[in-house]
């Protein structure tokens, strides 16, 4: 590779000497960093917080059986060395949240290169890129679909100057082993429907993964000392229907086994639990009242009550499975209309999010986030890596308006095509991340939101901040909350903004030093133009510069389209809807 590059002079020079920031190594981020070593590419920094599963291996294939339980970050480094032995590769197993990585450690990169899975995540990476005034090129794939996206402060639009959409698929090994938002319990629960009631698919195991090689060891070495504290109980691979029909779908045994033992295996399992907080397992409370016959689906529930519903769901598919099977039908389908199929999902989803200390929510919320979960696709991700690189290219030699946003369709488009191309658009005017006047204005019930909400479902669940620190605007820069845990006041953040004289049309100032960070935030009282839905307790504003992003903070946060595909969907236009219709 050093004597003959396709590359000419100027561009394989800056290629060679470029440094660059991959986050994440991934589905994408294996394809990508193959392609950045192979091109020449030796001074690379990745980042990625996961371990590699089993399931992994069939599309991210700078790892191999032998690597399952360690680092992907560390592992794809090794990968990658093989091909280019004199790159200089620096991987970390971190989060990218680490507060070592600031404003000052994006601006040692040339590009950073996003190959994230989580939408958190890409606006965090989106937000210290804007700081540091770095170009970022992001990247995602679903399924057959795959976008590829170049932001540049002030020449092009940010990753949030348009809602992304909301991932619907998700890494196995996170759904089985270390999930971190509700919707993962969901998914785990619909996988768990179809393992005891529904069409089996190998690929929805709810099981824990095996432990590593190197934990087997352990095992044996422990045996062999005779310290028994330290052996880890097998699970023992059988089929999850055959193992349900044996102990006669047994509300109470089945409970045990997915909530209790499965979970203290995922225990023994200390990598998983190194930077994350560990999984509580759950004992079935045998003096728990099993009738459920009647509650109110929009109020969430007590844990022992989920632990009633779920029993009662099981034993109610159960009967359900025996009449189907009568009927000569192999197996229950799942539909979120079906109420004992929905109580089940709802409640094993909650027990589930309970045990690893994730948000619980109604049976109501739940429904609504019960989607259909699209597969990873191996070739998509490689078309995706081969464009960024591309990209990379245009960027490096000061070619910013040769870029493109580039979308791969899952059917040719009236071109013949299968990838849409567009020209960047300019920075969103109004938008509350990169614009000069960031704003956002919000309505909200002034009586009934506390501080604690404004902090989470506002601040962060909305807008994405860390770490928000908040002042009163037009009162002398009253703090009116601090990110600083030692001015941390429980009993202050449970008062309603009415008691710290906020009314409409008070305005406040957030400020987020770990993004750099910080917007104001406009105050309003609901009214007949932007009303509350139900129970919501705040809903984003639409004005005259921005695009409406309209949300109830009690239910699944709508994204948008994002900016590139709508653009093609608009030149597209009825072609694209009868592709669409002929698929």
């Amino acid at each position: 590779m050093d004597s003959y590059n396709p590359l000419h002079e100027n561009l394989y020079e800056k290629v060679k000497n470029s440094r660059l920031l991959v986050v994440g190594a991934g589905g994408i981020g294996c394809e990508l960093i193959k392609n950045l070593v192979l091109t020449g590419f030796h001074r690379l920094d990745v980042i990625d917080l996961d371990t590699i599963d089993v399931s992994n291996l069939n599309r991210q294939f700078l790892f191999q059986t032998c690597h399952v339980g360690k680092s992907k970050a560390l592992v794809a480094r090794e990968s990658a060395l093989r091909m280019a032995p004199n790159a200089e590769i620096v991987a970390r197993h971190d989060t990218i949240f680490n507060n070592e990585y600031n404003v000052k450690y994006f601006k040692g990169f040339d590009l950073v290169l996003n190959a994230l899975d989580n939408l958190t995540a890409r606006n965090h990476v989106n937000r210290m890129c804007l700081a540091a005034d770095v170009p970022l090129i992001e990247s995602g794939s679903a399924g057959y679909l795959g976008q590829v996206m170049v932001i540049k402060k002030g020449v092009s639009e940010c990753y949030e100057c348009h809602p992304a959409p909301r991932r619907k698929t998700f890494p196995g090994c996170t759904i089985r082993n270390t999930p971190s938002e509700l919707i993962h319990c969901v998914v785990w629960a619909k996988y768990l429907f179809n393992q005891l009631f529904g069409e089996e698919d190998a690929d929805q195991d709810v099981s824990p993964d095996q432990a590593t090689k190197q934990e087997n060891k352990k095992e044996e070495d422990a045996a062999a000392s005779g310290d028994h504290k330290q052996l880890i109980k097998p699970i023992e691979r059988v089929n999850t229907r055959k193992w349900a029909k044996n102990c006669d779908y047994n509300p109470e045994m089945v409970f045990n086994k997915l909530f209790n033992e499965d979970i203290k295996y995922l225990l023994s399992m200390d990598k998983l639990w190194k930077k994350r907080k560990a999984p509580t397992p759950m004992q079935w409370n045998k003096d728990t009242d099993c009738e459920m016959s009647s509650f109110d689906h929009q109020q969430m529930l007590a844990i022992e009550q989920n632990m009633a519903l779920f029993h009662q769901s099981v034993n109610a598919l159960k009967v359900k499975l025996e009449e189907e099977n009568a009927k000569g039908e192999e197996h229950l389908y799942w539909d979120k209309d079906d109420s004992a199929a929905m109580n089940f999902t709802a409640a094993a989803a909650n027990i589930r999010a309970s045990i690893f200390s994730i948000e619980q929510k109604s049976v109501f919320d739940i429904k609504a986030m019960a989607g259909n979960i699209i597969p990873a696709i191996a070739t998509t991700n490689a078309i995706v890596a081969g464009l960024i690189v591309m990209q990379i290219f245009d960027i490096l030699m000061d070619r910013i308006e040769e870029c493109r946003n580039v979308l791969v369709c899952s059917l040719p488009r009236p071109n013949k095509r299968l990838l849409d191309a567009v020209h960047l658009d300019p920075p969103k005017k109004g938008c509350y991340v990169c614009s000069e006047k960031r704003e956002v204005t919000v309505a909200v019930p002034f009586d009934r939101l506390t501080l604690l909400d404004l902090r989470d479902k506002v601040l962060k669940g909305q807008l994405g901040m860390l770490a928000p620190d908040v002042e009163i605007l037009g009162r002398g820069g009253i703090v009116l909350m601090s990110s600083d845990e030692e001015d941390y006041d429980e009993d202050m953040m449970k008062k309603k903004l009415s008691d710290f004289q906020l009314v409409d049309g008070s305005r406040l100032l957030a400020d987020d030093f770990l993004q750099n960070y910080n917007v104001v935030v406009n105050l309003v009282a609901p009214d007949a133009e932007s009303p509350l839905e139900d129970e919501a307790l705040f809903k984003m504003v639409v004005t005259t510069t921005t695009k409406p992003v309209e949300e109830a903070a009690e239910s699944k946060p709508a994204q948008a389209e994002s900016a590139t595909k709508r653009k093609l969907e608009e030149s597209n236009g009825d072609e694209a809807k009868k592709a669409k219709i002929g698929s």
